[in-house]
Parts: structure tokens; C-alpha cells; sequence
């Protein structure tokens, strides 16, 4: 067992910031109090004067997929020879030996919902994972977690340009209703045995969600009217031009992932980005959480992308919450992760200082009860 002594927890929960002691053990966190009296089989790790946060979480990046630092070709996350594979799984792709999973460790980021890119229609399967570990098995917390789609600019440069489809707007909606309505008949008419429908289960029996890669407001739009369609759960990730729709994003219910919003404006569709979109988000109404879109920003500025959010009009308070709570909510995993409770996982960090402040300094990175990362 570990015993985090002094520290200023921040739980993310309803209860203010408080000084306590924090106990886990077996991977999870057994005891949170004013005092915990040390035992012989305690390890204790003194945080004082350092603040306690439930480990950083990413809603939506390429890490492990889109390599760095890789021998061979960096970014495996599109499969950009057929429009739609639903029946890839960001599982299979991931390699844990990749340097940004240190980065992310050191940055106080204990899990990340990773998987495929942009180019496809239809582009697979999601995982949500822990960043440390040497085996993806050892690191999942939700596989499948999501179902890839996506719309703009990246769909149709990826196969209009070369004369296939989509090269409109228009096919990459048809194509994904096609899909969409195919993968219903099957799953209403009983059938089996088809593995490149079987993705389409838990999607249609609500245990996932689409993760739609929009960023123009139509694209937002054409998004949620195709979820509404088929009564579908559905993120929004990206959600560039959120800010110019935010009351009809609060209307439809779905939530939103903003970001990368420290990339440049390389696409005419990401003409607007700006920091200020979650604020304005929040405001109208909508669950909004924060992405870097790793490798696009590196996963590490995931605590600056959160302050900078802050700055613009999110807040402080909602920022902390965008990548710990509402993120873990979001991405359906808030039973394990996303705040400091008794029975959830022991995945923390240890900060010097505010975490969203350039000078905040993470000291110590815990999961599963465990320190994974320590700054010496």
C-alpha cells in the first residue's frame, strides 16, 4: 500500500480543495482522510506543500498510433485505401514503446482515448488506455470505446484527389448512412458471423459512441443530424466552429471535445480555431473536454491547451475539469478514472505548484497506486 501524506487534494468531485492523506493500494484508492495513521506495510510518499490531482486525461489523440521517434513508418492511423473499416482496432496499431507515452507520464497524463485518423469515413474502433505499461492488454480500460467517423476536408483529400469516393460532403454522409443503415438491417435481422458488421453492436446497443471528427459548423451539424437518424451516441470532437452553433450543439445533447486548438490553421476548415471555443460551449450548456489531437499538438501541452481554455473564457475551475472529469464522462470511463474517490483507480499526479501555470511542475505520476514517473 501507498500513503500520499500532506498533500492539497483537488478531487474533482463536489467538495473544495482540502488537505489529506490518501491511501491506495491493490490499484485502487481505499481511504481518503484529514489523517491516516502510517503502518509497517505502507509506503509513504510526502506531498507536502505539492498539490493532488486525479491523473490528466486526453478524450481524443493518435498516441501509440501516429508514432515518434519511429524506425519504420511514423503514422500507421489511416488506413487510406478503403473509406470504410469499421472492423480496425486502435489495439493493434498501438505500440506502448513509443517515447510520447514518457512525455505524457511526465506531463501528469495517466490515460488517453486513442485510435485511427481522419482520412476515412468510417475509420474504426477507439481504445481508451492508461499511458504506462508494456502491453496493450495490460493497459486498456475500454476497447472498443468509440466508433471513428469523419467528415471535411480529410476524407475528401484523401480519396477525391485521386478520382475515388468521397470527393463531396454529400458522399461522405451517403457513405456513412449506407453504412449505418447496412450494419441496422443486419443487427435487427439477427445476423451473425460478419466480422466488418459485428463493430456496429455495441454502437447500435448504446455502449459506445460515434466519435465524429468535425470541425466546420455544417460538418457539426450533418454529424448530429445523421446520430439523431439512427439514435446513435455521438461526440464531437474537434468542434472547430462550435462556437459559431453553440445553442444548437447544447440542443442536441452531444458533447464536445475541442481542440487542437495550439495547432496551426493549416486547413481552411480550421480557419476559426480558437481557445475561446469551450468556453463559449460551456456557457450555452454543452459537456465539453479538451484535446491536444496528439501527435497534431504533443500530448504533453495538454495542461497548457487546458490553461490557455481558461484564459479565454472556460475558467479555471472547468479547465481542470475538461481533462479529468468531464473527459472521463465524456469517454465513458468516470466509474474508474477522472477524480480522486474511494474505489476508483489510483491514477494521480503530484504537482509543485498550479498545473496550469508554465512554472507548475509535476513531481510525482501515479497508476494503479504505483509511481510510474518521478521528476528528480
Amino acid at each position: 500500500m501507498l500513503l500520499i501524506q500532506n498533500g492539497l487534494l483537488h478531487t474533482m468531485e463536489d467538495e473544495l480543495p482540502q488537505r489529506a492523506d490518501l491511501l491506495a493500494g491493490e490499484g485502487k484508492i481505499l481511504r481518503i482522510a484529514r489523517r491516516i495513521e502510517p503502518s509497517g506495510d505502507m509506503e509513504l510518499l510526502d506531498a507536502g506543500g505539492m498539490e493532488v490531482y486525479p491523473g490528466f486525461l486526453d478524450a481524443h489523440s493518435h498516441l501509440g498510433v501516429a508514432q515518434e521517434r519511429s524506425s519504420g513508418p511514423q503514422d500507421e492511423s489511416n488506413e487510406a485505401t478503403n473509406p470504410v473499416t469499421p472492423c480496425l482496432r486502435a489495439i493493434d496499431a498501438l505500440n506502448p514503446m513509443d517515447s510520447a507515452f514518457h512525455n505524457a507520464l511526465a506531463a501528469g497524463i495517466t490515460g488517453v482515448l486513442t485510435g485511427p485518423g481522419s482520412a476515412n469515413p468510417i475509420g474504426g474502433q477507439f481504445a481508451f488506455v492508461k499511458t504506462a505499461g508494456r502491453r496493450v492488454e495490460d493497459m486498456v480500460v475500454l476497447a472498443p470505446a468509440a466508433l471513428k467517423i469523419a467528415f471535411g476536408e480529410n476524407p475528401m483529400n484523401s480519396y477525391g484527389m485521386n478520382g475515388n469516393m468521397p470527393a463531396t460532403r454529400m458522399a461522405i454522409a451517403s457513405l456513412i448512412r449506407e453504412e449505418l443503415w447496412n450494419a441496422r438491417a443486419y443487427l435487427e435481422g439477427g445476423g451473425t458471423g460478419n466480422f466488418c458488421k459485428e463493430p456496429y453492436r455495441p454502437l447500435f446497443e448504446g455502449r459506445i459512441p460515434l466519435k465524429a471528427h468535425v470541425h466546420r459548423a455544417d460538418d457539426i451539424l450533418t454529424a448530429i443530424r445523421i446520430a439523431r437518424e439512427f439514435g446513435l451516441g455521438l461526440t464531437l470532437d474537434h468542434c472547430t466552429e462550435g462556437h459559431l452553433i453553440a445553442e444548437e450543439i447544447a440542443e442536441s445533447g452531444f458533447p464536445a471535445i475541442v481542440g487542437p486548438s495550439l495547432a496551426s490553421r493549416t486547413k481552411q476548415e480550421v480557419a476559426y480555431s480558437d481557445f475561446k471555443t469551450a468556453g463559449v460551449l460551456r456557457r450555452a450548456g454543452v459537456r465539453v473536454a479538451i484535446t491536444t489531437d496528439h501527435p497534431v499538438s504533443r500530448i504533453q501541452y495538454l495542461p497548457l491547451c487546458a490553461a490557455l481554455a481558461a484564459k479565454e473564457g472556460l475558467g479555471r475551475e472547468a479547465a481542470l475539469r475538461a481533462i479529468t472529469v468531464e473527459a472521463a464522462r465524456i469517454c465513458r470511463v468516470e466509474e474508474r478514472l477522472g477524480s480522486l474517490r474511494v474505489g476508483k483507480d489510483a491514477d494521480l499526479c503530484v504537482v509543485e505548484g498550479d498545473p496550469l501555470e508554465i512554472s507548475g511542475a509535476v513531481r510525482y505520476t501515479l497508476i494503479g497506486g504505483r509511481v510510474v514517473w518521478r521528476k528528480e
